[in-house]
């Protein structure tokens, strides 16, 4: 058996979720068989995440808060932790989508991570490192998962995509998967909180083709934009900066499809997918 990583918990959140974890499963006589029993896990899982060598499932921390009545500290420790699988520059990007009341993004090439599945996610990540491992890839589709549910978790979401339809017909993973992705996208494109606009090969080139961008707008009313290229992305907080962006994506959504047109144009590309 490979040597137990040695927990730092003064240096790193899941280092800090680990110890936390290891420590009030001893205070209440726990044996990690009799814990995975308890919060509906596996042994084995529960052993990797004490010895913080995985991040734990989405669901987990709120599960040891219940059975230790721990009162959210596992929720908050895994909020940090999941801040930890990205760089500097993303980390600052999560902290911005946490405080926004309203999210516009463009989808250039890539699906944005906000609308993928997990399939999807998994699917992207293998085919843009392969030599990822599991371990590393199960990571990457937990922060994307978490964002997600950050923005769900918002009363009053104003979120706002547009399309471009090479990112529809450019799929990852299998024509299931990719089924299942675009079923997502079909029905997110006109709710209550959502609106999706597809933006046709027919529209022709626009000003936002060489990425993907995201504009963030405060609950202050402060606004930021984010530039995602393939291995990069710049986060612009200066007002003029993000005006050419606001008005560049404004463009472009008034040249795409109405979100009813859009969904018809996402179950066109569906039916087109080999059964």
């Amino acid at each position: 058996m490979p040597a137990r990583t040695e927990l730092t918990p003064d240096r790193s959140a899941r280092h800090l979720f680990g110890a936390k974890l290891q420590r009030y499963r001893e205070q209440a006589g726990l044996s990690l068989e009799k814990l995975a029993s308890i919060v509906n896990s596996s042994r084995s899982a529960l052993s990797r995440v004490e010895h913080a060598e995985v991040m734990p499932d989405q669901d987990l921390p709120a599960k040891l808060d219940a059975a230790f009545g721990t009162d959210g500290i596992f929720v908050e420790l895994y909020a940090l932790a999941v801040k930890e699988i990205h760089p500097d520059q993303f980390q600052r990007l999560m902290s911005l989508e946490a405080r926004a009341k309203r999210v516009r993004g463009l989808g250039a090439q890539i699906i944005p991570g906000l609308l993928q599945t997990k399939d999807y996610s998994r699917a992207q990540f293998q085919v843009h490192d392969p030599r990822a491992t599991p371990e590393r890839v199960d990571e990457l589709i937990i922060g994307r998962m978490h964002r997600q549910a950050i923005l769900r978790g918002k009363p009053n979401a104003d979120l706002g995509w547009v399309l471009d339809e090479a990112c529809l017909r450019r799929l990852y993973g299998t024509p299931d998967v990719a089924r299942a992705q675009l079923e997502r996208l079909a029905h997110l494109t006109y709710t209550p909180s959502t609106t999706i606009q597809v933006l046709p090969f027919s529209a022709g080139p626009h000003g936002l083709l060489n990425g993907a961008l995201t504009l963030l707008t405060l609950e202050e009313g402060t606004e930021v934009a984010y530039e995602e290229a393939m291995t990069t992305g710049t986060l612009l907080e200066d007002q003029a900066a993000c005006d050419q962006h606001r008005r560049a994506y404004d463009l472009l959504s008034a040249r795409a499809l109405s979100p009813e047109e859009s969904a018809d144009f996402i179950r066109s590309v569906m039916e087109a997918l080999p059964q």
